[in-house]
């Protein structure tokens, strides 16, 4: 959860860079490159800014991802027309399995309810949905994707989760010196700060991997009873 405020980030930097009264590095660009490095964290931690949300369908089997959507991560569950009632799950299935078994599955008759749905990372703005979504009464789903984090301001938090604090603060950093690369001193603290910057991510990756609790779970397969267990 966010709760930092972006003014206090930046002092700190400004503190940091020895310019607490922001003469060699404005607050608004601190700011721009603090941002910068949000989306830089997202880049290279796809769950670091996550949305959760209700998502209308539209007609048929091709369906576009929200506008601040970067790539789908997961279509969870049939939400109703109205976006508030749980209903039946939703499983991913690839579109040679469709395509083999259903080669019209575009053109089937359609049903509100969805049963499955296929993406591919090579399309990373639309996915498909099975059945086809009907020409009215659409339903809406419960969807998992990454989105780009929007810009704080100075007078707000930061948009990521306050954990992110000690990276966001590495990458300005980074900007920062790299602005005064004439001096070689400059050029190796920006170096410096980004190969910290990259630790802090890397780290924060290889931990929720450790501490991921599905890794308690084995193999699933459909065709062994209990092998979930």
């Amino acid at each position: 959860m966010a709760t930092l405020l972006v003014s206090q980030l930046l002092t700190n930097v400004s503190i940091l860079l020895q310019d607490t009264t922001n003469v060699r590095w404005s607050q608004a660009e601190l700011l721009s490159w603090m941002n910068d490095g949000q989306r830089e964290i997202a880049l290279y931690k796809p769950n670091a800014f996550i949305i959760n949300a209700a998502v209308q369908l539209v007609a048929g089997t091709k369906q576009t991802l929200p506008s601040t959507a970067v790539s789908l991560i997961d279509v969870v569950r049939n939400l109703g027309t109205s976006g508030t009632t749980p209903g039946r799950s939703i499983r991913t299935v690839s579109r040679e399995i469709l395509d083999a078994q259903t080669p019209y599955w575009h053109s089937a008759t359609a049903a509100a309810e969805v049963i499955h749905f296929t993406y591919t990372p090579l399309d990373l703005k639309h996915f498909y949905v099975y059945p086809p979504q009907p020409a009215s009464g659409q339903n809406q789903v419960e969807m998992v994707y990454l989105a780009s984090p929007t810009d704080a301001t100075l007078t707000s938090t930061i948009t990521l989760d306050d954990i992110y604090i000690s990276a966001l603060t590495d990458y300005t950093l980074y900007r920062a010196y790299s602005k005064d690369t004439e001096y070689a001193a400059n050029t190796a603290l920006a170096g410096s700060y980004y190969q910290q910057f990259m630790a802090i991510i890397q780290g924060k990756a290889t931990a929720e991997m450790a501490s991921n609790p599905n890794q308690s779970l084995g193999s699933f397969n459909p065709n062994v009873p209990g092998s979930d267990k």
